[in-house]
């Protein structure tokens, strides 16, 4: 697919000359952190050595006092805790850090994850009676529960009060629960508001913590949760956010707890070593797979592991969920590709909409992703499930994809998210008509020029720039993520050295040492995803020009530099 290559305007050129000047640093990496609104040297110093002390006080989210109190008196008076949460990576990890901490304090807390497949996203019926029948009289929900106004009400009728912890886009009316916290409430005056569900649950942790004299000390072991979770939710990587996930990484590589050093062993990662590209690609998937595949308690079970052979017996499982998981989403991506390619799709104009009751409903999410990559359109894969039509969407950079969904709300049953991402449920009866009023609003909103996915390249330079200063400082950048992405750069007129092969299962992916002719005697490696369309051409020993992220790699105690390139051009087609 051919792609928009477009070069951020310079920064203020003054500013980064003085930055550089004040840090002693090259002015490429001057001009990255001016772009990042890190203007002088205290910014730098703050963005640079990321401090606990940073952390906003919990108290400032509406209804943390309410809940704290509320749990206070739950603990005090060993009444039954419930600790709810859906079953994707954020949900697990949310409920894993809770009951983490909570299980030190009392003995009377279990967990529940709702089934994918019996009940659904969010808090369910079968979940408060499951509740209500073995006698729990505090259900705290994470990453849910923000609509669950009837739900909410069913549980009071049981004698079970809620606190909710969630951090999706809540409607006009909230749930009668005893706290509702949630940064994204209009009447919410948090100072940031783009929490995970797991940084949320953290705050409620964060709050008790404080209220009763508990150490932060004691919270330190629960952040390799919350890194993995606000890694894998692609929640933005800047303010708490970035601070956690910086001493969440630490503790991940310093210490981590049982569960997550099974995945990190399971996927071949290199222990001391594991990046936020680690857990997005390789640990958050297989985390994810138990509740796609067999059931999400399997991921919390994991989590919550206290010694080693639990914890790699139910990781050796998970890693087989994630298998099955990979060859069930790879045969369904194949026939939705088809769909589309022969006409039978849905909608395949503007939007893309497929649909077949048949396929596996934890996977319609990685499916939709797929097709994204292929095709560049907001997309919805759906499929059927306790006799409704139920599915996910994904959206392209620029479009919002909720707001579409929530324009057919009246004929929907449920629906959730995010800007990028959603899930939802319809009467098959309604299927037409949703598919109608989808690819109408589509068309209506989405500017044609949008449809080119776009590279946005932060600066351009030659290889003689990439020094080990250079390389050590660009690495204080991460950890990298939404809002704080690794640094995509430019160099024009660049070749192989000879070495180029196609790597892979069947070939789909290059390695390449490139070179430039001022520096015909430096190579340096380079791996291309997906781009062996271009193997001949380079093979020949023709120029192109390159974009890519710089990244280190880890092999047996070794480490080397390594461009990742995220496309190529021949030469002169740069725009």
């Amino acid at each position: 697919m051919e792609r928009k290559w477009i070069l951020k305007n310079s920064a203020d050129p003054e500013k980064v000359s003085r930055l550089g000047t004040e840090l002693g640093i090259d002015r490429v990496l001057a001009e990255l952190l001016v772009q990042r609104g890190v203007e002088t040297f205290e910014e730098a110093r703050k963005f640079f050595r990321p401090s606990l002390d940073d952390l906003h006080d919990p108290f400032l989210m509406k209804d943390m006092d309410k809940a704290v109190d509320r749990l206070t008196q739950a603990v005090s008076s060993r009444e039954k805790i419930l600790v709810y949460g859906d079953y994707d990576v954020d949900g697990t990890t949310a409920v894993a850090l809770v009951f983490s901490f909570l299980r030190q304090l009392t003995p009377e807390i279990d967990f529940y994850i709702p089934d994918r497949y019996d009940e659904g996203y969010g808090v369910s019926l079968k979940g408060i009676d499951w509740a209500a029948e073995n006698g729990f009289n505090l259900i705290i929900t994470l990453d849910c529960g923000i609509k669950a106004i009837e739900k909410a009400a069913y549980a009071k009728s049981k004698g079970i009060d809620m606190i909710i912890c969630d951090h999706h886009l809540p409607e006009n009316e909230l749930p009668a629960a005893v706290a509702v916290l949630d940064p994204k409430r209009e009447d919410c005056h948090y100072p940031f508001d783009d929490l995970c569900g797991c940084g949320v649950g953290f705050k409620l942790v964060q709050g008790y913590a404080r209220r009763h004299g508990i150490p932060f000390e004691r919270l330190e072991p629960l952040l390799d949760l919350l890194v993995v979770s606000i890694a894998s939710d692609l929640v933005t990587m800047v303010g708490e956010n970035r601070v956690l996930s910086h001493y969440g990484l630490k503790r991940l590589n310093e210490a981590p707890r049982k569960g997550l050093l099974a995945m990190i062993n399971l996927a071949k990662l290199e222990e001391g070593h594991v990046t936020i590209d680690d857990i997005v690609f390789k640990i958050g998937p297989r985390i994810n797979a138990a509740g796609r595949m067999e059931s999400g308690r399997l991921a919390v079970e994991l989590l919550t592991a206290e010694d080693d052979t639990t914890a790699y017996a139910i990781g050796e499982q998970i890693n087989v969920n994630n298998n099955d998981r990979k060859n069930i989403d790879r045969e369904i991506t194949r026939e939705a590709l088809e769909m589309v390619a022969d006409g039978t799709a849905l909608v395949s104009g503007s939007a893309t909409i497929v649909y077949n009751p048949e396929w596996s409903k934890g996977v319609v999410g990685i499916v939709a992703s797929r097709l994204v990559e292929a095709y560049y359109r907001p997309t919805v894969v759906l499929t059927k499930s306790n006799g409704f039509v139920t599915g996910s969407a994904r959206s392209i950079q620029g479009f919002d994809l909720y707001e579409a969904i929530e324009s057919c709300a009246d004929i929907l049953e449920n629906f959730g998210g995010h800007v990028y991402a959603a899930g939802l449920t319809l009467k098959e009866e309604n299927l037409d008509e949703f598919c109608r009023r989808m690819d109408a609003f589509v068309t209506a909103k989405l500017d044609p020029e949008s449809l080119t996915p776009v590279i946005d390249l932060d600066a351009k330079m030659d290889f003689s720039q990439i020094t080990p200063k250079f390389f050590r400082i660009l690495k204080q950048f991460q950890p990298f993520g939404p809002g704080n992405y690794n640094p995509v750069f430019l160099t024009e007129d660049v070749y192989d050295a000879g070495n180029a092969r196609k790597v892979g299962a069947g070939g789909i992916h290059l390695k390449l040492d490139l070179m430039q002719e001022s520096q015909p005697y430096r190579q340096i490696p380079a791996i291309a995803f997906n781009m062996a369309d271009s193997f001949d051409h380079i093979k020949a020993g023709n120029p192109i020009d390159v974009c890519y992220s710089i990244v280190e790699n880890f092999y047996r105690g070794n480490s080397t530099l390594q461009l990742r390139l995220k496309d190529i051009k021949q030469r002169n087609e740069f725009i």
